[in-house]
């Protein structure tokens, strides 16, 4: 199965995933602490992110969450959104809290 790269332009981050997994289910297995997944389906909105440049195929997403306007822009779900090429994207939903976090501050003695 083809993989493709998915870079995080927050964070600098980057992972491989298939086409098979959500592109959320990618952000999972980085394994930052408390990810909010919410519902999984569409329906909750938390994993908004704004996808810059690549191709994905895309799942029905709620529109209380993602306008038509906001999805011509690029933000999407990511629990519904499928690699079908490299992705570049921003986390701009609930998750930006969690997924932006500097691990290395929340690390250091001085804190």
């Amino acid at each position: 199965m083809q993989k493709f790269v998915i870079h995080i332009e927050n964070t600098g981050e980057c992972y491989s995933t298939t086409g098979a997994r959500s592109v959320l289910e990618g952000m999972e297995a980085l394994g930052k602490k408390g990810i909010p997944v919410g519902c999984r389906q569409g329906g909750c909105g938390v994993c908004k992110v704004q996808v810059l440049d690549g191709e994905y195929t895309r799942r029905v997403m709620s529109r209380a969450h993602i306008s038509a306007e906001e999805e011509a822009a690029g933000c999407v779900l990511s629990c519904r959104i499928y690699a079908r090429s490299d992705l570049r994207l921003n986390v701009v939903g609930a998750m930006k809290k969690t997924v932006c976090r500097p691990v290395a501050a929340s690390l250091s003695p001085n804190s």
